[in-house]
């Protein structure tokens, strides 16, 4: 007999070796599933994109004449300007640019030929740029396949373009007393702009806008400007009482513009020392501490129809009335 009647033992298994511990990771959970919005390849979550697009662009308003894109802490970091007609009128203006996009094989029209004729005269770097791209450039503004990317304005020190100015003045090197003008809660970039304008028509040496709650150099302050912001400095105050009392402590009287004011404009007798004018909002006029650091309120006599005039105008008109003043002998 083959076996001999014995019955044949299998071996015992031995103990295996664990993994140690190695496939642990893959047993543990995930977390809870992100919802459908949140998963980039959901459809979720692109309608949700296209819902924070339309809300930023309502939020934004009108972009097509520029608008400010924005880094850390909310700083603007730049701005484009968009559309044809408002990229065209923009170079006329001479508004500083770093560069200007034009879409591929985009379809010529006078408005772009004369674009590309002023970059190229002024030595402006032409980049052609895919529709994509321009649409996050913009973010998806109607662009018109012409974007122009302007540097952000470096705005100088207040109180160091006072003392400046103040110092030039007494060694003779100015002609003039200085003569600046300060915004008090003023928001729209065409009446900085405006403003910037009269004051370079009537030889005055800066515009002083708060840090805070205010307008600031924006394309269409640029464009309204037209050109005058080149050639007069605007200045930033962290805060504005605090620059109007160093303002009187250098010497500066400080006028406010207000409807009731102690003094009627033709009335006015510092017209020919150094002089600060505040202007305020035309609907909410100056602010009370603002109002409690002037030296003198200043009202412009206008027809009792009319309750205000707008800011940019009172400027003008009292720039004008100073510039007078001093022209006398």
């Amino acid at each position: 007999m083959a076996n001999n009647g014995r019955r044949s033992v299998k071996a015992k298994k031995g103990p295996t070796i664990g993994t140690g511990g190695h496939g642990r990771k893959a047993l543990e959970g995930k977390g809870p599933t992100p919802k459908a919005e949140d998963r980039p390849y959901h459809k979720a979550h692109k309608s949700k994109q296209l819902a924070e697009r339309s809300a930023a662009k309502r939020g934004t308003g009108a972009r097509s004449a520029g608008a400010a894109r924005t880094g850390p802490k909310g700083r603007a970091t730049e701005e484009v300007v968009t559309g044809r007609n408002s990229v065209v009128e923009a170079l006329r203006a001479g508004i500083p640019a770093k560069a200007l996009h034009i879409a591929i094989r985009i379809e010529m029209d006078d408005r772009v030929k004369e674009s590309l004729k002023i970059a190229a005269e002024r030595g402006i770097p032409l980049l052609e740029t895919g529709k994509p791209e321009l649409d996050r450039m913009t973010d998806d503004a109607v662009h018109q396949g012409l974007v122009l990317q302007i540097p952000p304005y470096e705005y100088q020190d207040a109180y160091d373009l006072a003392e400046e100015t103040v110092n030039r003045w007494k060694k003779g090197h100015v002609a003039n007393a200085p003569l600046f003008v300060a915004l008090d809660g003023i928001t729209d970039p065409r009446n900085l702009g405006a403003i910037i304008r009269s004051v370079s028509a009537f030889s005055g040496h800066g515009v002083i806008v708060p840090e805070r709650r205010s307008v600031g150099v924006t394309a269409s302050a640029w464009k309204t400007s037209a050109g005058a912001a080149v050639r007069v400095p605007v200045a930033r105050a962290a805060n504005l009482n605090s620059a109007l009392k160093q303002f009187k402590n250098m010497g500066i009287f400080v006028l406010g513009l207000d409807g009731d004011g102690d003094v009627s404009l033709p009335d006015l007798t510092l017209a020919k020392e150094p002089v600060c004018i505040v202007v305020g909002s035309e609907g909410k006029g100056l602010s009370r501490l603002v109002r409690e650091n002037c030296d003198q309120i200043v009202s412009i006599p206008i027809d009792s129809a009319m309750e205000s005039l707008n800011a940019s105008m009172a400027v003008g008109i009292s720039l004008y009335e100073v510039s007078r003043q001093r022209a006398t002998k």
